[in-house]
């Protein structure tokens, strides 16, 4: 077992308050796995991965209970040790990546900054040919002219595809896509889906997988995990999940996707 998620929580201390964003949150993993999360806004999906990745501040926040990968549990490391997780085993590709990519740095040096954190005796010209490798598995046509060009030059989709190179470049093992098809219009988000799927056959990759809609969550992976709340209220076999559901809370998520026609005739409303 690749991720072996146990009774996760997260609980905000930096208000009147204590609020808990996740409550006892469990998954486990295998390699080379796709899983999808799912819910509505709040629910604690996203929560759970930036708490994963060792992205929820600690000042603000106590993240309780283990995140077993590959036997290490992430959750306790000081931030030194963690960061020799992030980027190199674990990576995770955001929702927006205009809120991401630095608009004053070219392309092709914001694909190497892992590199530059991780390999740091790589030569230039090596993390070059790593980036523009990482590109090219991304889908992006002609990397070696978009390596020198700057994040407003290129279109949402292919920008999207720059964070999916970012992510990969050091080829980790399990990849955390949070939202990253909701900013997209159904056209292009079917083709980074593609990418992904082909990313997963190719590299073997694990992707932990975070939506609001259960379409593209549908399209993607095998199993699924229902959010609400904070808590765990479903999980199991994409097929079984979406033809059977057990709990009212995913019949109802299943009941409000957009239909086909809706799809059609302009994206996804989220």
């Amino acid at each position: 077992m690749m991720l072996d998620v146990r009774n996760l929580s997260v609980v905000f201390t930096d208000r009147w308050e204590p609020f808990t964003a996740v409550d006892q949150f469990s998954l486990q993993m295998d390699r080379g796995e796709i899983v999808g999360i799912v819910g509505e806004s709040g629910s604690g999906k996203s929560m759970t991965a930036h708490a994963l990745m060792g992205l929820v501040p600690r000042s603000r926040a106590a993240v309780t209970g283990e995140a077993l990968f590959e036997g290490t549990d992430l959750l306790p490391l000081p931030r030194e040790e963690l960061r020799q997780y992030q980027g190199r085993d674990l990576s995770i590709i955001f929702q927006e990546p205009m809120t991401s990519l630095n608009p004053t740095m070219r392309i092709g040096k914001q694909v190497e900054e892992a590199l530059r954190i991780h390999e740091k005796a790589m030569s230039a010209g090596e993390r070059k040919a790593k980036a523009l490798d990482a590109m090219a598995l991304a889908g992006l046509p002609g990397p070696g002219e978009l390596y020198r060009q700057y994040p407003h030059q290129l279109s949402g989709g292919m920008r999207q595809r720059v964070m999916i190179a970012a992510a990969l470049v050091l080829r980790p093992r399990l990849l955390i896509a949070d939202e990253p098809t909701t900013a997209l219009d159904v056209t292009i988000q079917a083709q980074i889906l593609d990418t992904l799927k082909a990313i997963n056959r190719r590299e073997g990759t694990a992707i932990l997988f975070i939506s609001h809609d259960l379409g593209v969550v549908k399209a993607l992976c095998g199993r699924v995990v229902v959010m609400k709340r904070g808590r765990i209220v479903e999980s199991g076999p994409a097929e079984e999940l979406f033809y059977h559901p057990r709990e009212d809370y995913t019949k109802l998520l299943i009941a409000s996707r957009p239909s086909r026609k809706k799809l059609r005739g302009g994206g996804l409303d989220g």
